[in-house]
């Protein structure tokens, strides 16, 4: 039946007209995180970062024409590699199908796309209380990076570091 769902689906770029259902599908992650009051992105904001400055890019997962997922991704650069990589920002799929391989299906898109662009690596982070989430990428094969923590400067913070 899984191989038979996922004959279905397919992959599309998003353009600038999805800005809308990229926001929406932003928010139903962020709810799904309990972030939800954190989202601060506007359709102005993602038109100008995602399809005029081209900084990031998103593709969805359509089943028979219908977004059922989307993933935000962009490059990073790895020093110790000598070569890009594609780091995920966002990966969702709507709850009503999940558990039937379309995450996997995603992830495999996008390590495709690594591949062809000759990426050394795709990485991403996780919540660590996402437990469904860190058993799925783990059966995957994917590798915790335990041994780095990650730091961010946002905000006041960041206006006054740049300011110094």
């Amino acid at each position: 039946m899984k191989s038979e769902l996922n004959s279905e689906l397919t992959f599309r770029e998003a353009e600038k007209e999805d800005v809308g259902l990229i926001l929406y599908f932003i928010k139903e992650l962020a709810s799904y995180e309990k972030m939800l009051d954190q989202v601060v992105a506007t359709e102005a904001g993602l038109t100008e970062w995602l399809f005029e400055k081209k900084t990031a890019e998103v593709i969805f997962a359509e089943l028979n024409g219908v977004e059922i997922g989307f993933a935000l991704f962009f490059h990073n650069f790895s020093t110790f590699l000598g070569q890009a990589g594609l780091y995920l920002e966002d990966l969702y799929v709507l709850p009503n199908y999940r558990g039937l391989g379309y995450g996997k299906a995603i992830l495999t898109q996008l390590a495709k796309i690594a591949v062809k662009r000759g990426c050394g690596r795709l990485e991403w982070w996780c919540l660590d209380w996402n437990q469904p989430s860190i058993d799925f990428y783990l059966s995957l094969g994917a590798k915790a990076m335990d041994e780095w923590t990650v730091y961010r400067i946002t905000g006041d913070t960041l206006l006054e570091l740049a300011a110094s």
